[in-house]
């Protein structure tokens, strides 16, 4: 294999997958763009995922243990008002109906009711794990990890955050964005925005028209928080013609989109549905174009106009482009995405071929931040490592910046690098307890030539030599740009 060659590998597996891991570089190096095509020919099924809940049991399991745990709380609550324990203060009946006495019945009664309602578990932090640890492992199997990081993408670009909807916060990258991250951009916009993890997210559920049943009925009005998300980050992107009219008709049409309360049905709890008692009544003008639809058809019918839009085209590709090559991506890559995009039918599997087949997505020098996410992964891909402690590697992740499936905003996480440099003094904490984990198994001169087929720096390579410790060593290369640039 030529050094050139060589070269093209390890900048295909950084770029565009998850970064070397050992037998990489010689599996791909014979034509590395050939190879991340061949990778999007495979299952994206993540394995064991068959032990994991859907999104709606697992909803329904943390819904009952919250029932369970109020209600073991009240139970808490009423013996102890049964019962009431004199007041520290004194002796008597006049001593407890002190104001003093009142106070700490009080405290009691409270302390009693939270460790009654402790005593249930919460089974959603356990399911979270589960999600994050096989999650995590498909990227430090998979041999390059352009699919995963495909999966990756999405599921930033349609992000929900498990500070709200921890329960699903993993199956719904699994249902919604994982099964169509290869497929047309109409049938991923689909499946996101009628999941039901989104539409929790975004406040879909509290939605009604203003003239509907219940809108009527319960004096309650419109929430345009999915309308304005979807036109503004999911498709159209920002200032491309939409209007306050259009977010607001738009938000007419989603209302009754929301899911089976798991109180009302144990059975299908959690699972979308359209209720049309909350869905306002008549037709809607969005972008122009009248929606006379009175169901759910309403809103699939704008969601594929919006998808077949062409500035979605435009907004998709500019993000991928920075997203995997460059934080100000050459125009020439951008356009040649985007008419895929327009020619394909949004066919995101042969846009992000086109990508990859590009020479405008190989020129650009690998100067591109990793995010927090993508440096670790890599580190611990370097070391041939597949298994992760998901408390170690989330915790981790709470520590760089990045929080698995927690952005602060719908928008995601950002790709450029000014909104990381800041971490990356953060990151040397964790290559330094990462390296003195694995230091007695890892060795650092291993990783340069077997792993990286010594397409790594001299000076870094010089600097690893001249370390005082195979921690410090290995510290030392996961922090180099080598790791830290795709």
């Amino acid at each position: 294999m030529s050094n050139s060659a060589k070269a093209e590998a390890v900048l295909a597996l950084h770029r565009f997958g998850m970064g070397p891991r050992p037998g990489s570089i010689a599996a791909i190096g014979s034509d590395p763009r050939g190879a991340l095509i061949a990778e999007l020919d495979r299952p994206l099924m993540l394995n064991a995922a068959a032990s994991l809940p859907t999104s709606a049991k697992a909803f329904r399991t943390v819904a009952d243990a919250n029932a369970r745990r109020t209600a073991r709380a009240k139970q808490a609550q009423q013996q102890r008002a049964k019962k009431p324990q004199m007041a520290s203060a004194g002796t008597g009946d006049q001593a407890a109906a002190s104001p003093q006495g009142y106070a700490q019945e009080k405290d009691a009664a409270e302390m009693a009711a939270k460790q009654a309602a402790d005593a249930v578990p919460d089974p959603g932090r356990p399911i979270y794990l589960q999600e994050a640890k096989l999650r995590t492992e498909a990227a430090l199997a998979a041999e390059i990890g352009f699919a995963e990081r495909l999966v990756w993408f999405w599921s930033n670009h349609f992000c929900i955050s498990a500070n709200k909807i921890q329960s699903m916060s993993g199956a719904y990258e699994r249902e919604a964005v994982r099964a169509n991250a290869l497929g047309r951009f109409v049938d991923l916009l689909q499946a996101v925005e009628g999941h039901p993890a989104m539409l929790f997210y975004l406040d879909n559920l509290e939605s009604m028209g203003a003239n509907s049943i219940a809108g009527i009925n319960r004096n309650r009005g419109l929430n345009e928080n999915i309308a304005r998300e979807i036109m503004e980050l999911h498709t159209l992107g920002v200032r491309t013609g939409y209007t306050q009219d259009d977010v607001i008709s738009f938000a007419n049409v989603m209302t009754g989109w929301t899911l089976v309360p798991p109180g009302a049905d144990p059975q299908h709890g959690g699972e979308f549905t359209f209720n049309p008692r909350l869905h306002e009544p008549g037709g809607q003008n969005v972008l122009g174009k009248r929606y006379e639809q009175e169901d759910v058809e309403q809103g699939r019918a704008v969601l594929r106009d919006l998808a077949a839009h062409p500035a979605a085209a435009t907004h998709v590709a500019t993000k991928l482009a920075r997203h995997f090559v460059a934080d100000e991506p050459s125009p020439a890559l951008v356009e040649q995405m985007t008419t895929t995009f327009r020619d394909t039918d949004g066919d995101l599997k042969q846009v992000a071929i086109a990508m990859v087949s590009s020479d405008d997505a190989w020129r650009a020098p690998p100067a591109k931040l990793k995010r927090p996410s993508e440096w670790v992964v890599g580190m611990v891909r370097a070391t041939g490592i597949t298994q992760v402690d998901p408390v170690l590697y989330t915790g981790g992740q709470q520590l760089l910046g990045e929080p698995l499936w927690r952005p602060s905003a719908p928008k995601g996480y950002p790709d450029d690098e000014a909104s990381w440099i800041d971490g990356v003094g953060r990151r040397l904490d964790v290559a330094n307890n990462f390296a003195e984990r694995i230091s007695g198994m890892a060795d650092p001169q291993v990783i340069i030539e077997d792993v990286f087929a010594s397409e790594i720096a001299a000076e870094v390579k010089q600097a690893v030599g001249r370390a005082e410790s195979r921690q410090q060593a290995l510290a030392l290369l996961f922090m180099s740009a080598d790791f830290q640039r795709r």
